[in-house]
């Protein structure tokens, strides 16, 4: 086989499993609240589960409980204090508890702490920002609307930023952690994530939401998404340079891990809770 058919099979297996991942992510925020709120605890575990793989890979000894355990204690916190702040003790006594299990090995290590408190505050954290804007009993056309801002600011972003970058091409963004992206594919992505994230306030305001964001805070929370979603797309890539894999799993073919897929995702969701937190005390 050439390899320009190798090239062409990869891209268009890549685009299959994109299409099918793209319907399902459909569904899930069609169902909402609690559906969409386990699928969200159920990926976030398994991205949980790859981060700390790829960790050990890298040498490290992160202590693992500590992650999954924040996140199983959550999703009750979050229920009983309608609110994503409720994780911060979780996350501050569980920390204190990595510390001090590092601390009682025969060969503590600084950076085994480092890593054992990374995915909680780079997964669970934001998991927490997701699963909190899907259960929020209050505007409910708003709580739709802001979540599916999360993933088409994102989604958007990433499809803008490949597209425009293959075309433009010019000056390398992170040439140490990822040679392939480059500035002008970084502010394509910005464009997308603003146009993206405008797209979807006007489509829900058509559709007679009320009250409804100003545009100019669809521009704001598209623009700052949008810089979320790409510093967490080189954080992952990041990590993955420093622990020595290309991808963190394998589950969806073309596309990696669940990790591979959610990286932007994560950090582009506490930016638009944070949003949604500011839109509720000025609508609400």
């Amino acid at each position: 086989m050439s390899e320009t058919t190798k090239k062409k099979s990869a891209l268009a297996m890549r685009v299959s499993t994109g299409l099918i991942l793209l319907t399902l992510l459909v569904v899930v925020l069609w169902l909402g609240g609690w559906y969409f709120a386990a699928v969200a605890f159920v990926c976030t575990g398994i991205a949980i589960y790859e981060e700390l793989n790829a960790l050990k890979n890298g040498g490290h000894n992160p202590v693992c409980w500590t992650s999954y355990t924040a996140l199983i204690l959550a999703l009750p916190a979050l229920k009983f204090f309608e609110s994503s702040l409720a994780i911060m003790p979780i996350l501050t006594v569980l920390g204190f508890g990595v510390v001090l299990q590092v601390m009682r090995r025969e060969k503590p290590l600084l950076t085994d702490i480092m890593v054992s408190v990374l995915p909680m505050l780079t997964l669970v954290l934001p998991a927490m920002c997701l699963i909190g804007m899907a259960i929020t009993d209050t505007m409910p056309h708003l709580r739709t609307m802001l979540l599916v801002t999360v993933f088409a600011i994102a989604v958007g972003g990433d499809t803008f930023a490949y597209f425009i970058g293959s075309a433009l091409r010019g000056p390398k963004l992170c040439p140490n952690i990822s040679p392939n992206k480059t500035i002008s594919g970084s502010i394509g992505g910005l464009v997308g994530s603003v146009v993206c994230s405008i797209a979807v306030a006007r489509l829900f305001a058509l559709g007679g939401a009320q009250p409804y964001p100003p545009i100019w805070g669809d521009i704001i929370v598209g623009l700052l998404g949008g810089v979320a979603g790409q510093v967490g797309d080189l954080f992952a890539s990041m990590v993955k340079r420093h622990c020595n894999v290309k991808d963190f799993g394998h589950i969806f073919p073309g596309h990696g891990g669940m990790l591979d897929r959610l990286d932007s995702i994560f950090f582009t969701c506490i930016i638009v809770y944070s949003y949604q937190v500011v839109v509720h005390t000025l609508l609400g």
